[in-house]
């Protein structure tokens, strides 16, 4: 059975610019100007077709401005396509934007009520599920207290909680795990498993590719309005991630001071058997080799690798600092080795550079110059991995009067 079916459908909005010199006219100017000017079309879908069945979770990837939100906003009736059909089966929640729905002067107990009825529930289903999705969302000490004081982490978990607890045939969720911390997202992530098992169906969108993986059974790849690949979420990230470097093949600068004495050629992460390879699992062993070139003798240098999560985090950095480094011309590889991965899974992004050791002012750098997923291990537990050893002390007892102490390991610990 398909419960979302878009047919050839087209979204344009009408834009008035401003050109820049009529910034400083009056206002009344200004207005007068941009009505005799017209508007343009802007199209942020162009004869989009998609569908979705019962029960699958689909997932829309892309750049920002590529149509993802623009799906969504159809789907919940918050605008109407300019042409072709959307064919919706069944009752539809949204989580759209973070607290829409909201009304800031009431408790947030009174938000779950109305929150609730504008997504069709009745006030006993509401009352019966309460303390359910005041749970989930965390917030039980400010329950009756206005949403104006809020969190905007608070907003996001109690309205993915009303969203999630409402049963709904369709969910949509536009970047519902962008607010919230790693415990919250967790809950998210293993709800929106709960509701697949129970057939629900579900529109994602998000730019964190780790979730987007795990939730989805398909993806969509989206540019400039249009559908440009569908298929399995693994093809398709690759496919994004590898149009994301290709367009990013020229990012990446030299030093302000002019020095180009030294120039980063290549990243790899690598097995240890040495073969190339992009997923890794956390406790795994890594390598990651830097390959570069040095046109000209240089003098203390230090390597640096940086690894960001999607949203900007900058989660680990390998770095030669504690070396003193003097180069020859010629080509070279620096090999940083990680016996076991620490990083929990999802995508990284990586810069990489070359710089001179006082105040690490950059020779060379190489911003995005990879990507690295890891996948969960026998360790993804708690915000990160930490390798240790533990001993067993056995102490004298009525049942055993002798003493020893037992090494066991490696182990792991859950760090929260």
């Amino acid at each position: 059975m398909i419960d979302v079916k878009f047919s050839n459908v087209s979204k344009r909005y009408r834009i008035r610019r401003e050109a820049p010199e009529e910034t400083t006219r009056h206002p009344v100017v200004r207005k007068l100007s941009r009505l005799l000017r017209g508007a343009e079309d802007f199209w942020a879908l162009k004869q989009v077709s998609f569908e979705v069945e019962r029960g699958e979770a689909l997932g829309i990837i892309g750049h920002n401005g590529a149509g993802k939100s623009t799906i969504l906003k159809l789907l919940a009736s918050i605008t109407t396509p300019t042409s072709g059909e959307i064919h919706i089966n069944g009752r539809l929640a949204a989580l759209i934007e973070v607290g829409s729905g909201f009304h800031p002067e009431l408790t947030g107990r009174e938000n779950i009520y109305l929150n609730g009825s504008i997504l069709g529930m009745r006030r006993r289903e509401i009352t019966d599920k309460l303390d359910s999705i005041v749970e989930f969302a965390g917030v039980r000490q400010f329950i009756d207290a206005p949403v104006k004081r809020f969190s905007s982490g608070m907003y996001v978990r109690l309205g993915f909680s009303i969203a999630a607890h409402l049963d709904p045939d369709i969910l949509l969720l536009d970047e519902v795990l962008a607010v919230g911390d790693s415990a919250f997202q967790a809950k998210c992530l293993q709800r929106i498993d709960e509701l697949k098992k129970l057939g629900t169906t579900i529109v994602f969108i998000s730019h964190d590719l780790g979730a987007v993986e795990r939730a989805c059974d398909r993806v969509l790849l989206m540019k400039s309005g249009e559908i440009v690949k569908s298929g399995t979420p693994r093809e398709v990230i690759h496919s994004y991630e590898s149009d994301t470097y290709q367009s990013n093949s020229s990012n990446e600068v030299y030093g302000l001071d002019g020095d180009r004495s030294a120039r980063i050629e290549a990243l790899t992460f690598h097995r240890s058997d040495g073969g190339i390879r992009t997923v890794f699992h956390t406790g795994e062993r890594l390598e990651a080799r830097i390959e570069f070139e040095v046109t000209s003798p240089v003098e203390d240098v230090v390597f640096r690798l940086d690894m960001y999560s999607p949203d900007g985090y900058n989660h680990s950095v390998f770095t030669s600092e504690g070396e003193k480094l003097s180069l020859a011309p010629g080509r070279g590889t620096i090999t940083f080795v990680c016996p076991e991965l620490g990083l929990m899974p999802g995508i990284y992004y990586t810069d990489v550079s070359v710089n001179k050791r006082y105040g690490l002012q950059a020779i060379h750098i190489q911003f995005r110059s990879t990507t690295l997923r890891v996948d969960p291990g026998s360790h993804a537990h708690g915000n990160f991995y930490m390798p240790h050893n533990f001993y067993l002390t056995r102490h004298e007892s009525s049942y055993d009067s002798t003493s020893s102490q037992t090494k066991v390991g490696p182990s792991d610990v859950h760090a929260r």
